[in-house]
């Protein structure tokens, strides 16, 4: 069992996935960023 679960994990597509998690929760610290430190004074 703990093989095949290894056999899983070393496919592309788990580790695609989890390099797409962490991009996205990147992306969005670096909007909320922008937004409040460039937009918000400014309105």
């Amino acid at each position: 069992m703990l093989k095949e679960f290894r056999d899983f994990m070393m496919r592309g597509n788990v580790i695609d996935l989890a390099v797409a998690v962490i991009m996205g929760a990147a992306f969005t610290a670096i909007v909320n960023s922008l937004v409040q430190d460039i937009l918000m004074p400014i309105l």
